[in-house]
């Protein structure tokens, strides 16, 4: 079996392709690449609105009165001498934030970056002021309870508690983060 083609082979493959004239180079049909796999847009449009309403939509009752007029807070798994600590004033305050005439989308932007700075510098121990709430409509502390909220949310978050009448009481907080580990450097 010869697998080049013999004359008989040639003159047949002549005589069937010898009126063929090639396409011109700008109606050639060029090969594309794959398209990329189709991502779930309207699942992540509906996952950020999500995350928004529960960032800047009105508080639910359940949400009032899980965090509400709570005391304090300890993460979950957390010994309860770290709050006692933390209420006795052994830790230092290291940085702190007052939030008065700010609205709470201000606030809620304003503690989110100062949680995240302080924890991306080391710091432990925080005190945000967020004030009574005389000044506010019905002289209730919507404030007082939003940034409770989010601090309960948030991931560097380990504890708070009112802080001492010297530092600012019912109006502030004493928030202890979590420590950050040093990343060593890969080999």
């Amino acid at each position: 079996m010869s697998t080049l083609p013999t004359p008989e082979d040639l003159a047949a493959f002549q005589a069937a392709v010898g009126d063929v004239v090639p396409l011109k180079t700008e109606r050639r049909v060029l090969h594309e690449p794959p398209k990329p796999r189709p991502r779930p847009r309207q699942r992540e449009l509906d996952e950020s609105q999500a995350v928004a309403e529960s960032l800047h939509g009105p508080l639910e009752i359940d949400d009032l009165l899980a965090i509400g007029e709570a005391e304090a807070y300890l993460r979950p798994g957390l010994s309860r001498s770290v709050l006692r600590d933390l209420r006795r004033g052994r830790w230092a305050i290291q940085d702190h934030i007052d939030l008065h005439g700010m609205n709470r989308y201000q606030a809620h932007e304003e503690v989110s970056l100062f949680l995240s700075a302080s924890a991306a510098s080391g710091k432990r121990c925080l005190r945000i002021v967020h004030g009574r709430g005389h000044g506010s409509p019905g002289r209730q502390g919507v404030l007082r309870l939003l940034v409770k909220s989010w601090l309960a949310r948030s991931r560097h978050v380990l504890a708070f508690c009112h802080a001492a009448a010297c530092d600012g009481g019912e109006g502030a907080l004493w928030v202890l983060l979590q420590a950050v580990r040093p990343r060593l450097p890969r080999r």
